[in-house]
């Protein structure tokens, strides 16, 4: 019987290198395929990204003269930074506020992250309390946090005088010795979430059967955690700390809103300098010299970070084989394992003292009558010990949030008069009517809307594109783009915004829509590209052969097979894009003047009157804008972890 022919596409043909055409020599096999999914890309990263990064260095060179010209001074803003005081307070603010927010941020995010991967009831609904500072976006949490450390009509005062801890009403904000304290503890507020994820996904990847074995050779638990969690989470800790260290030390918004970089400078950071020079004070040059000043520091960062992120673990590499670069990244990681055990230090000596505690009660309890615990009492102490660990640290998460909401429920005059602190009496919707009619609140909610979902479908579908041609298709560049993505998805936007306002100033796109729209893609797509690229690798290739084998184009494969099967990570993508568009407040801020334009980040902002604050149309305006994302989460959650866990192929 004779066997039936079958066809190959063209595309899984092999190729002749000598007789092929002299473009797919040159620039790879899929490349005529693989220009249209990763042009839009390129372009983005060129004119908005890789440009302004340029002229931002061209720029720090000059400096405006009387006739409002740029003169070239060639390193002189530079040298001029080395005696400016207020530079110089503003790199140590900016150190100090680094190196405590992430030390905390990791101890206490691993101990949530233990805590949440150990048995202890309701952990789902625990675990998703514990993200909620995550979701909120960053405005409302300033302004929340604000109303806190009110020293009139904050929450906090009453309940540190009612303890004990303070004997009169403190200004947080406005001394100079607390405020930089008060702002890196919202900091760590904000951030713990971002450790607690991806520590607890690392604490799951860990055999259980070495915590067993540790057990029965008579390990303790601090031993077990010493030995065993930590070795096991050495590169999730690295990744997480680089990442945070990167974004906590390019913090703009959230010290913005809360001090403005005072009292008297005292919480400035470098970034907020950079604004105060550049867009307050019209010297871009200078104000472009103190951005770019941090760059080498966040260079090596970035370099650090891309080389654990793209790290093989199958390649193994001898002392004879490694490079200076290989053992400059050795001694960098050395350093960080260092500082790490210097964090754990004071820790470890905690543990000890408490074991101690615990043994001398103990002996003394079952001194005249031992008493011996079965097995499964034993195991519900230890549930009810976790959770009063736990409760502390839930408080610290909710009680921000539940003041926000019952602060925006209260009436103008409960709050001035303080009374009934803690809970409305009575509930009245006064802020909100007030927002909504004697505020443009709404107009600057479509203002949100429209850039936000703009942005967020745009950088979407070029991403998808993107991600595929990376992933799949053979063509040059593709390994150097790829690593580009990641630089420029750590490139912080206060490198970014002042060449990027003069930019948009000289096409006329400030104050419109257009500005924003054109910028957002800077720090939506490479993370979006990012996440795709590496869910395609995921998605069995043989499957796209397959469609092509029945007559499907590479296009028409990757319309219909792949991308279906990539819907998780569309949405995944696509909830993060949305997220940080409507969150987004340091180019809306600098962008747009115009109040009919503004969104709801920087209205918000508006709201405030000098020294006063509408405490109870804040607090309203905050709950309104976090509802929104809140709602996309508690939705989009169901959908992702069944599209994660139906499997790619039925």
């Amino acid at each position: 019987m004779a066997k039936r022919a079958t066809t190959t596409p063209a595309a899984l043909l092999p190729r002749n290198p000598v007789r092929g055409r002299p473009f797919e020599r040159l620039f790879g096999r899929d490349w005529r395929v693989a220009l249209p999914f990763v042009l839009p890309l390129v372009v983005i990263m060129v004119v908005l990204i890789l440009w302004p990064f340029i002229n931002a260095i061209l720029l720090s060179f000059t400096t405006r003269s009387i006739t409002r010209t740029e003169q070239f001074v060639g390193l002189r803003n530079y040298a001029l930074l080395l005696n400016d005081s207020d530079f110089l307070g503003s790199v140590a603010n900016t150190v100090r506020f680094t190196f405590f927010s992430v030390a905390i941020k990791l101890v206490v995010g691993l101990a949530i992250a233990s805590l949440l991967n150990s048995r202890i009831p309701f952990r789902n609904v625990l675990t998703g309390i514990m993200l909620l500072p995550w979701i909120v976006p960053e405005v409302v949490t300033a302004m929340a946090w604000r109303s806190i450390y009110d020293p009139i009509f904050g929450g906090l005062n009453p309940i540190l005088l009612r303890l004990g801890l303070i004997d009169r009403q403190v200004a947080w904000l406005a001394e100079p010795s607390l405020a930089m304290p008060s702002v890196i503890a919202v900091n760590i507020w904000k951030g713990i979430p971002f450790f607690t994820m991806l520590l607890l996904a690392g604490l799951k990847a860990i055999d259980n059967e070495q915590y067993e074995a540790a057990e029965v050779d008579g390990a303790s638990g601090y031993d077990r955690f010493r030995h065993i969690t930590l070795p096991g989470l050495r590169y999730v800790i690295a990744v997480t700390v680089l990442l945070s260290t990167i974004t906590t030390f390019n913090t703009f918004g959230l010290v913005y809103l809360m001090t403005g970089g005072g009292p008297g400078g005292a919480t400035r950071l470098y970034s907020i300098l950079a604004y105060e020079k550049a867009i307050i004070g019209l010297r871009f040059g200078p104000g472009a010299a103190v951005a770019l000043s941090m760059a080498p520091f966040l260079a090596i960062f970035i370099l650090v970070l891309a080389r654990f992120m793209r790290r093989d673990e199958n390649a193994v590499r001898t002392k004879a084989k490694e490079s200076p670069i290989d053992r400059l990244f050795a001694a960098l990681g050395s350093g960080l394992a260092a500082l790490f055990n210097l964090v754990l230090w004071p820790i470890e000596r905690v543990i000890d003292l408490v074991g101690y505690l615990f043994k001398a009660v103990s002996r003394a309890i079952t001194a005249n009558r031992p008493i011996v615990l079965r097995r499964s009492q034993r195991e519900q102490l230890g549930v009810v010990g976790r959770m009063l660990m736990l409760l502390p640290l839930l408080l610290f998460v909710l009680f921000p949030l539940y003041w926000v909401f019952i602060t925006a429920f209260k009436s103008e005059l409960q709050i001035q008069r303080f009374t009934s602190i803690y809970w409305p009496e009575p509930w009245t919707l006064d802020q909100f009517r007030k927002l909504v009619f004697e505020t443009p609140y709404l107009l600057w909610f479509r203002n949100t809307i429209i850039v936000a979902v703009s942005t967020t479908a745009l950088s979407v579908a070029l991403s998808a594109l993107a991600g595929y041609a990376l992933a799949r298709l053979k063509f040059v560049g593709a390994g150097a783009l790829t690593t580009a993505l990641l630089i420029t998805y750590l490139l912080p936007g206060s490198l970014l915004f002042i060449p990027l306002y003069r930019i948009l100033t000289n096409l006329g796109l400030i104050n419109s829509y257009a500005a924003l729209i054109a910028t957002y893609p800077t720090f939506l797509m490479p993370f979006a590209t990012w996440v795709m690229l590496g869910y395609y690798r995921s998605i069995p290739e043989d499957l796209e052969h397959a469609a092509m084998i029945d007559g499907s184009t590479r296009i028409g494969a990757f319309w219909r097979v792949t991308l279906p099967l990539a819907a998780p990570a569309l949405l995944s993508v696509t909830l993060f894009a949305f997220t940080n568009a409507w969150n987004e407040f340091l180019f809306a801020f600098v962008f747009i003047t115009k109040e009919t334009l503004f969104t709801l980040p920087v209205g918000l902002q508006q709201l405030v009157f000098g020294d006063i604050y509408p405490w109870g149309q804040l607090m309203g305006a905050s709950l309104l804008m976090a509802i929104p994302v809140v709602v996309i989460y508690i939705y989009a959650q169901k959908y992702m972890v069944e599209g994660l866990t139906a499997g790619a192929v039925k």
